[in-house]
């Protein structure tokens, strides 16, 4: 392990899982408990369109997802409320509309796309330094609005109904809870890829809930989940050549059939 850490590219690896283990373990408890996961693919898909606005534009993929993402939240957030669609047919549009429009921006970009597999699949061993400082960022975010909103977020996603009649604005709420979505597609795009995105952001969480009921310990036990897991995932992928990405999905989801099994059996 410690020579593994000589490597650049290994550092900036690890502390990409850290950053994505803290994204994916607070938003994602939300999205599983609040069982928003289909919304959440719609718009980690919807993302492809913003990595491909950045090639025609010359700049960052990851700074043109940003506004492309929280633009795709807005719209599934209230689309459905305004045109009389039902919400999964909002949602399956905007999903391949993004995708389309990602595919339709990197066909006009002059030259070739460098780096656009690790955009679809994830590979965060090549995950830059000016990368991690842009999930940093993010993250500062997702944890500035959660510790805000906590007991309203909480409360949102148990009993929205009940939310609703004692005041609290929800769909105001339910709004910026698929921005920070947003925000943590962007952060885990470079560690997993548009692809495979919604599990990173749901698998820490669903394993959690098996554990425990409280918001605030499947938060913490879900950011622990995800770092070591994420971690491991690494090393696997390093180890054994493998598809970065795809390693720690595989080991994500190898666990939670455990966890699954192990509180099946367990003695209530």
């Amino acid at each position: 392990m410690v020579d593994i850490l000589q490597f650049e590219f290994m550092r900036n690896a690890l502390w990409a899982a850290l950053l994505v283990s803290i994204a994916c373990g607070i938003v994602g408890t939300y999205v599983v408990v609040k069982r928003i996961v289909f919304i959440s693919g719609g718009i980690s898909h919807s993302a492809f369109g913003g990595i491909g606005l950045g090639y025609l534009l010359g700049i960052n993929p990851i700074l043109a997802a940003i506004p492309f993402t929280l633009l795709s939240a807005l719209i599934m957030g209230t689309i459905a409320k305004k045109i009389k669609i039902s919400e999964d047919t909002a949602i399956g549009i905007l999903w391949t509309v993004g995708m389309a429009l990602g595919i339709i921006f990197i066909n006009l970009s002059p030259g070739y796309a460098p780096d656009l597999f690790s955009y679809l699949f994830g590979s965060i061993l090549t995950v830059p330094a000016s990368d991690l400082i842009v999930m940093a960022g993010l993250d500062a975010v997702i944890i500035f609005f959660v510790a805000v909103f906590f007991k309203e977020f909480s409360a949102m996603s148990f009993d929205e109904e009940y939310s609703t009649i004692i005041g609290i604005p929800t769909h105001v709420l339910y709004i910026l809870l698929l921005c920070l979505v947003a925000l943590s597609v962007v952060v885990l795009i470079r560690v997993v890829g548009v692809i495979l995105v919604i599990a990173l952001l749901t698998i820490p969480a669903a394993i959690s809930r098996f554990f425990t009921d409280n918001i605030r310990n499947m938060i913490i036990l879900s950011i622990i989940l995800g770092g070591v897991l994420t971690t491991g995932g690494i090393l696997l992928s390093y180890m054994f050549n493998l598809a970065s990405g795809a390693t720690i999905i595989l080991l994500l989801g190898a666990v939670f059939i455990i966890a699954s099994l192990f509180k099946r059996r367990k003695p209530a």
